[in-house]
């Protein structure tokens, strides 16, 4: 068996469906039919939906239970490198064999009936961790909710909401409200729901679904609260009073995230061991990761070089109160963009901090924006930005230019997937 088997069956599943995302559940469940229904045969899962936060919640979640000794499935999407990192079974990646093995059957299953490159993945996902022991399952969704592969737990242990804003419009509605209604299509009658914060208008949602479904919900502010004080984490809830240490996930957004994994922690009846070590030993590569090593630090000489891939108008805001803590240093951004995001929504809150924006496009994407399209939307918030024809084009001339600065690669997990697979 070759080592880039997969890679070719991913590469056939790419052309089942002519549209990348076609949001229903009909083809998922004729396809989980045909595999024996492997959704049912899970350990007790969580399902994570939301806009922004997903991704770090479901690492410290998964640090948490692991360092309670606990075997964890984790599903996750994007992947940035490879796609095996979409996958985790028992705490470990997918094996090569094992991925060509779940990915040929569930082709087998399929027959060749058009059916979307998630929906086949995730079915892959679910079959993998059907046929290996572990504690738990952390099932992130892809896209909304409601519609989405993840959606097809009849009894979740829990479901988590994370902050709900803007994206991905044209396929969730244009407004906060459309947009929770389909984040909320997780909840599931009964079973308990962790609310992150939630602008109002959000949470109103949220929690007229969770009343007709009768879906008990712990909604930050609420019954929980969750602050920094001191250096310290202090979490609040019902039961008592948590003194942790801070998150190992940089930003202070990630107070917040870690409210919401130790929320759930400690509704699943985990105690301070788990919690500790969710804050300690979660690792989520590319949300504001500083490269330590590599042709691109190599590049960058003496300036400090980091990576973030958020993307929308919400990430922006975040990463701005992040790097508004970090003004020890001058800030450079290098940026590419995907056509289907809020490219000026994304940068303005970047525009009062960051000193310039070199602009990319990002390899091998069909969707990128150009480097020109992010240059000018960057002008148009203020930003003195131009183009350079690579990302490591962009971080030799910013270097070479202030050496002592700080250098942020931002934009895209796309760009960022391709940062990390070419610096190693």
């Amino acid at each position: 068996m070759s080592a880039d088997t997969s890679d070719v069956i991913l590469s056939r599943m790419m052309s089942l469906h002519p549209k990348l995302i076609d949001l229903t559940l009909d083809r998922v469940w004729r396809l989980l039919v045909a595999l024996d229904h492997p959704e049912r045969k899970l350990p007790p899962v969580i399902h994570i939906a939301g806009t922004n936060g997903k991704g770090s919640v479901l690492a410290m979640m998964r640090a948490g239970l692991e360092g309670a000794g606990k075997r964890v499935h984790a599903y996750t999407s994007p992947h940035l490198a490879r796609f095996h990192e979409r996958i985790r079974v028992a705490g470990a990646l997918i094996s090569e064999a094992e991925l060509t093995a779940v990915l040929d059957e569930c082709e087998a299953a399929n027959g060749g009936i058009p059916i979307t490159y998630f929906e086949i993945t995730t079915c892959a996902a679910l079959l993998a961790f059907a046929r290996s022991p572990a504690d738990y399952a952390l099932l992130e969704v892809g896209l909304g909710g409601r519609l989405d592969a993840t959606n097809v737990i009849a009894r979740p242990a829990v479901t988590v909401i994370t902050p709900v804003s803007l994206d991905h419009q044209g396929y969730l509605g244009d407004t906060l409200p459309l947009i929770a209604a389909e984040k909320a299509g997780i909840l599931k009658r009964g079973v308990p729901c962790i609310v992150g914060r939630q602008d109002e208008a959000a949470l109103e949602v949220i929690e007229e679904l969770a009343a007709r479904l009768g879906a008990p919900l712990q909604v930050h502010g609420q019954h929980w609260h969750i602050t920094e004080e001191r250096g310290r984490l202090v979490y609040q809830d019902e039961t008592g009073l948590l003194d942790l240490p801070l998150p190992a996930l940089i930003g202070p957004h990630q107070v917040d995230n870690a409210g919401i994994a130790i929320a759930a922690l400690r509704r699943l009846g985990f105690g301070d061991t788990a919690c500790e070590a969710a804050m300690q030993n979660a690792e989520w590569p590319a949300r504001m990761q500083r490269l330590t090593r590599g042709p691109l630090v190599e590049a960058a000489g003496p300036a400090e070089l980091w990576l973030d891939g958020g993307h929308n108008p919400a990430a922006g805001e975040t990463l701005a109160r992040t790097l508004e803590s970090m003004r020890d240093k001058p800030l450079h951004l290098v940026c590419g963009m995907l056509n289907t995001k809020d490219v000026s929504g994304y940068l303005r809150p970047l525009a009062g901090i960051a000193r310039s924006l070199k602009s990319v496009s990002i390899p091998g994407e069909s969707a990128t924006l150009s480097a020109e399209e992010t240059r000018d939307a960057a002008l148009r918030t203020g930003l003195a930005a131009e183009t350079a024809p690579s990302v490591l084009d962009a971080v030799t001339s910013i270097s070479a230019a202030e050496p002592a600065t700080r250098i942020l690669i931002c934009g895209s997990l796309y760009l960022a997937g391709h940062v990390l697979r070419d610096n190693g």
